[in-house]
């Protein structure tokens, strides 16, 4: 099940089923899995329609798909992956105790990475493709995409929080795929989250998007065979553990996380080691279909509200 707010990141599944049409897609995969040409004939329209509609499904995350064996081919098949939407509506809350970050895609601190890799502004490319060294360079900091094989880079942000202050819940959201020679649909990653030296968890990225479409914001200079856009992902650590996009991820809570700390430290890492080493690419505001870079809230509880006095 799927629990939805008020939140961006959910602006894609409100899309999503703001259209007849893939009601009706979800009608039909609800009874079974079927490829992209089957559902186009039982709704008489075209392929390249229906591949649009099931983008659009997939991006908000109501169906899936998979790649299987019949007769001697390769068929996509899709199919239905919730099958009930919980939509929490707006209620008042005090704006002042949420407090919101955002961290550029080349502000960051530390990084130690491996081709394929790169860097772009809103303008232009930064140095050479594929050479690590690009990655210290002192256009760095304008820096809107970036990608890498395998490695991590990492962000540091201050800690805004006051003495009487202490976090109820921490969530991040940002913009990532994987990252592929050229544009994959079926291309996995394992890219792993740490906060302050802590492993959040690990989410498995499908593919590095673009063959079906350029990215919303993604600038008209841009090549059209390289990474187009990612998926919004958004990251909730609170008292009971982490989770991302309402599904769980790990049992780290925020009092694992040393929160004490003058700055906190962001790292996504894609390891060696793992099961499936497809790469990363973060996209901030200007790239993507998401215009925004990665954005922190801390949702903030006034000791003093509780009868507590702030520490010294």
């Amino acid at each position: 099940m799927i629990r939805a707010n008020r939140e961006r990141q959910y602006l894609p599944l409100y899309e999503a089923l703001a259209s007849e049409v893939r009601w009706k897609m979800m009608a039909l995969l609800a009874e079974e899995e079927i490829n992209v040409k089957e559902l186009a004939a039982r709704l008489n329209l075209s392929a390249s329609i229906v591949t649009m509609h099931v983008r659009k499904l997939e991006e908000a995350g109501l169906s899936g798909s998979r790649r299987v064996r019949i007769g001697g081919g390769t068929h996509k098949l899709c199919y239905l992956k919730e099958r009930k939407i919980e939509i929490e509506l707006p209620a008042k809350t005090d704006e002042k105790q949420i407090l919101e970050q955002s961290i550029a895609i080349g502000h960051y601190t530390a990084f130690e990475i491996w081709p394929t890799c790169g860097l772009g502004t809103l303008e232009k490319e930064i140095g050479v493709w594929d050479d690590p060294r690009y990655f210290l360079d002192p256009e760095r900091v304008q820096a809107a995409i970036l990608w890498f094989g395998r490695g991590f880079v990492e962000y540091k942000t201050p800690n805004y929080l006051l003495p009487q202050q202490s976090a109820e819940a921490i969530e991040i959201s940002m913009e990532l795929a994987s990252e592929a020679p050229g544009l994959r649909d079926d291309w996995p990653s394992d890219i792993a989250f740490d906060f302050n030296s802590v492993r959040l968890g690990t989410w498995t990225s499908p593919a590095d998007f673009g063959r079906a479409a350029r990215g919303r914001h993604t600038p008209a200079w841009w090549h059209r065979n390289v990474n187009q856009y990612g998926l919004l992902k958004t990251i909730r650590i609170d008292a009971f553990g982490t989770t991302i996009d309402g599904e769980r991820m790990s049992d780290a809570t925020l009092a694992d996380l040393r929160l004490e700390e003058p700055f906190w430290t962001l790292r996504f890492t894609v390891d060696e080691q793992a099961e499936h080493v497809g790469g990363l690419t973060l996209y901030g505001a200007g790239f993507g279909n998401h215009d925004q870079d990665i954005a922190i809230r801390v949702h903030i509880q006034d000791n003093r509200e509780k009868g507590e006095q702030p520490q010294a």
